[in-house]
């Protein structure tokens, strides 16, 4: 059988013979998940964050059919002004790699393919989840069943405030993935902090969430675990703020389904609240980008 088509950075293969740390980091962030240059700055801002804490960024995306673990500045920049790059799930990720297709890789494609490249630690904004009327659209994002599957503990801000929060959380229950509360008692909802839904479980250091994420391995249990650290106090843009604009965006967006609607509705929020969301993006996802560089730097040592 033919190895998968993995083509690490010399960043990556330098860490590896040295003894560091890797944390993944998914590429629809760069490609979908927001306007150019920004885009650009975020994910260079991103990598330095984790290479402050002394662990190598692997941002991971599909060039011309090649699984790059780790890009290079101008392959970054290349990704980030594309405008025309495939937004690869479970379902295309085959496909791409052998087609010679191009795509950024959500948080599902991305715990595939850190999961092959031995990566235990990826981070992201904020997961996909159960999208609000999928008790008739079926809208679910394959996010889920990957923790359920793949051994990759996933730092996040919660799950994206546009989707259905009590849904997401019940679902994850169900596919018996931990939900880990860092350092707070609820569940973040992605700008806001605050949600109004409890976090099944509390770690309050990142040693303790590498310990968790190496039992798991020791048990035989598969799956990760999804660590939803909540943003910054001076970040936030607050529920009882932020929830109307959502809503207001949700009404706008009726008729859409599939991989549109997220973009769609992000897009539609940053407009409503004048940049404001863009910029608590950018806050949250440079803080799980630091948390996860510290549970990967256990994570090597245990």
């Amino acid at each position: 059988m033919h190895a998968p088509p993995l083509k690490p950075s010399p960043e990556v293969i330098s860490a590896r013979e040295n003894g560091r740390p890797v944390v993944a980091l998914e590429s629809t962030i760069i490609a979908h998940g927001m306007p150019h240059p920004r885009n650009l700055e975020t994910a260079r801002r991103l990598e330095d964050e984790v290479r402050a804490l002394g662990a190598a960024p692997a941002t991971i995306a599909v060039v011309e059919g090649e699984i790059l673990i780790g890009l290079e500045d101008g392959q970054l920049e290349r990704l980030a002004r594309s405008g025309a790059a495939a937004k690869l799930s479970r379902a295309d990720l085959a496909v791409a790699a052998a087609t010679g297709g191009t795509g950024a890789t959500t948080v599902a494609a991305t715990m595939i393919c850190a999961s092959l490249a031995g990566i235990g630690v990826m981070a992201t904004g904020g997961i996909g989840g159960v999208h609000r009327g999928a008790e008739t659209t079926f809208d679910i994002s394959a996010d889920l069943r990957e923790l359920a599957r793949t051994p990759v503990t996933v730092v996040a801000a919660g799950a994206k405030a546009v989707l259905d929060l009590p849904k997401t959380l019940e679902s994850l229950e169900t596919l018996g993935v931990p939900v880990i509360g860092y350092r707070t008692d609820e569940f973040p909802a992605f700008w806001s902090r605050s949600s109004g839904l409890p976090a099944p479980l509390r770690l309050d250091e990142a040693e303790d969430i590498a310990a968790a994420h190496a039992m798991r391995g020791r048990l035989g249990i598969p799956g990760g675990q999804l660590v939803a650290n909540p943003i910054p106090p001076a970040d936030e843009i607050p529920a009882d703020e932020i929830g109307p604009i959502i809503e207001e965006a949700l009404s706008e967006a009726e008729g859409v389904a599939g991989k549109d609607v997220t973009p769609l509705l992000l897009r539609r929020v940053l407009e409503l609240t004048g940049g404001r969301s863009l910029m608590a993006n950018v806050a949250l996802v440079m803080s799980n980008a630091r948390l996860a560089a510290e549970i990967a730097r256990h994570l090597s040592q245990s």
